[in-house]
């Protein structure tokens, strides 16, 4: 849902930005490779990550907020966003995430590939109850895509959000307990399955913003109200495992398969 309603989002064309590649191997057979990331580890967010490794794609994020990062809407137009720098090849995210409150306010994580696979975990501010989960492959539009999955706390603590993902398969945990699974074959028979390699990004925008689309504030729980911010949230950190040892990614050809990749060792 994420990146179907930010294309229509002129007031955030910079939160738009996260969706957009800046070469399409579908369309460019002369794109870089990517830097891939080829190991596990996990980010701490008491401290600015590594500059190498991560990028402030929109806003100002805070990495001193008691142990966590804080991702603040404070005015109209904001929409704070980091972005891994890295690349990974199938593998597993993990991040401990406070949702932040507020009518219209979503907070989200979301993989996004150069050919537009697309992953994502989205939290409504408006509603305490239910986590969401989508994906998408080669941008293509698909709302029957989304999942809701109940929960309780996610605004009041910490919780965990993990994503596994092979050729096969792909799961979303809530605190360790699996809610989704994704079979590449129930994905149109694998053309829409997500399956080339990703950045990881973490941010929060807000969905309600009386100049969007009344289809969009609706589905993001109403209007904003600016003046009843901030609206914060939080992620204490986040792990990412490369199930690749690769060095780089690089696109063999313009079909998109997860078999085109080539891994440099």
């Amino acid at each position: 849902m994420l990146t179907r309603l930010l294309a229509l989002l002129p007031l955030l064309g910079h939160v738009a930005a996260q969706v957009h590649t800046d070469c399409n191997p579908l369309e460019n057979s002369n794109c870089p490779a990517d830097p891939a990331f080829g190991t596990d580890h996990v980010f701490n967010f008491n401290s600015t990550p590594s500059a190498e490794l991560w990028e402030t794609t929109a806003g100002v994020v805070r990495f001193d907020q008691n142990g966590a990062a804080a991702f603040t809407i404070n005015k109209q137009g904001d929409s704070p966003t980091i972005r891994t720098r890295f690349y990974f090849f199938f593998g597993r995210t993990e991040i401990w995430l406070k949702v932040a409150p507020g009518v219209g306010i979503v907070s989200s994580m979301m993989w996004l590939s150069d050919v537009l696979d697309e992953v994502d975990w989205e939290f409504l501010g408006s509603n305490s109850s239910f986590a969401s989960t989508n994906y998408f492959g080669k941008g293509r539009q698909d709302y029957r895509n989304g999942g809701w999955h109940p929960m309780t706390g996610m605004q009041d603590d910490f919780h965990n959000y993990t994503t596994t993902w092979t050729r096969d398969q792909i799961d979303w945990y809530i605190d360790d307990k699996l809610v989704r699974t994704l079979k590449a074959a129930d994905a149109n028979a694998t053309s829409n399955y997500p399956q080339t390699p990703m950045r990881m990004s973490i941010g929060i925008w807000a969905g309600g913003d009386p100049s969007l689309p009344e289809g969009t504030r609706k589905w993001a729980g109403g209007n904003t109200d600016y003046g009843a911010g901030p609206y914060t949230m939080l992620v204490q950190k986040a792990q990412v495992t490369d199930y690749s040892t690769g060095r780089e990614y690089k696109y063999g050809d313009r079909s998109g398969s997860w078999e085109s990749i080539q891994v440099t060792e």
